[in-house]
């Protein structure tokens, strides 16, 4: 890893500082054996899929119509690695709170706010709150740790530094988030009680979650057989994504702004740029393997049609600022062409692997989830 001086440091200081540096970041890349308190495997088949009509989605990358083939299962998980040296400096820090799932803020729609990086650069601040979320995870407080780190995620850092404190987040959300466990002091997750009657879409509404995410975590292989008094993992939803147009990527976060996992998308081409803006999941906007009429060339495509090439999920999104309110076909969904991720290729849709968009589907709901595009 690279060297960073800074100019608040006198010059005798520097070469202990990076040394520091260079240390603290064998920390975040590298994981601690003992620190991660269980890994769970994620069951990501899908479950109950909608079919449907996307006819009226026609200005993007998909325009109409049926829904019929089986659902296909996405990728493996990726694994965990499991080793991390010990934290040289054990300077205490005060972190301020991380706001809850769906905690109001600034801005229009759901309260999605995520921090904005404000430079690509690195201080002592941001390396002393790293290194206190690294001491509250060295010490079992994986949720401290958590939104410690999330904080973390809206101060200055390097590129590399960024990436690291995002991988260790999409690891312990691999723990707090996406397994049956509720840890001490999540106000992101908790336990719920099914009553008499009660549907696992009822359930999924009232927190604003797909019931698919509950099946997942809480291993449910039907739907139906769900039980009045069993105990169930809930999430506290939205959740809501941004994708970032100058790194192909799109982060998933939980409610207003707490960071889960990012992934490697597609964009459109010169000439069908992806329109930056807040955009919400549209109303009854999800489909599996619908068909799709070529805005170009007329062709209707069926999923059956060995070039088919919408991927394994489609979903429709709708403006909700002036610029884009008006605006209609664009949509979050996979592609049959994996060498366009990380392109501008798309006539202006945003595309994922089918892999991951089928995780990204079974987490959105419509009218409530955002999609935040920047350049």
């Amino acid at each position: 890893m690279a060297k960073y001086e800074y100019k608040p440091l006198a010059p005798t200081k520097r070469k202990s500082a990076n040394i520091r540096y260079l240390l603290l970041a064998l920390v975040i890349i590298t994981l601690g054996t003992g620190l991660i308190v269980k890994t769970y495997s994620r069951d990501k088949g899908v479950q109950g899929a909608q079919e449907g009509d996307v006819s009226g989605y026609a200005l993007g990358s998909e325009t109409s119509a049926q829904s019929t083939p089986p659902a296909r299962t996405s990728e493996p998980a990726r694994p965990v690695a499991t080793s991390q040296p010990p934290i040289a400096d054990s300077r205490q820090v005060t972190t301020p709170p991380v706001p809850a799932a769906g905690t109001p803020t600034t801005g229009q729609g759901t309260g999605f706010n995520p921090a904005a990086p404000p430079a690509a650069t690195m201080n002592d601040e941001t390396l002393g709150r790293i290194q206190h979320a690294m001491t509250q995870l060295q010490g079992g407080n994986l949720i401290a740790a958590r939104d410690s780190l999330n904080v973390v995620m809206g101060m200055q850092m390097t590129p590399e530094y960024r990436a690291g404190v995002k991988q260790k987040m999409t690891e312990l959300a691999e723990q707090w988030l996406f397994s049956s466990t509720v840890f001490p002091g999540d106000t992101l997750t908790e336990m719920y009680t099914v009553k008499p009657g009660e549907a696992l879409a009822t359930i999924g509404k009232r927190y604003n979650v797909p019931y698919e995410i509950l099946m997942q975590i809480n291993k449910i292989k039907r739907a139906e057989s769900l039980q009045a008094g069993q105990n169930l993992k809930v999430i506290k939803g939205p959740f809501n994504v941004q994708v970032c147009k100058s790194t192909f990527t799109l982060d998933l976060y939980l409610g207003g702004n707490m960071y889960v996992k990012s992934y490697k998308v597609g964009l459109g081409a010169p000439g069908s740029e992806t329109p930056s803006g807040r955009w919400s999941v549209a109303p009854a906007g999800k489909f599996v393997f619908p068909q799709w009429t070529d805005p170009a060339t007329k062709r209707v495509y069926k999923p059956s049609d060995p070039d088919y090439p919408l991927g394994s999920r489609y979903i429709a999104i709708r403006g909700l600022e002036a610029h884009n309110k008006e605006l209609e076909g664009f949509a979050l969904h996979g592609t049959k062409e994996p060498e366009s991720i990380g392109k501008r290729s798309s006539q202006g849709c945003v595309r994922l692997f089918n892999g991951d968009v089928i995780e990204v589907y079974n987490l959105l709901v419509p009218e409530k989830s955002e999609v935040l595009i920047v350049d």
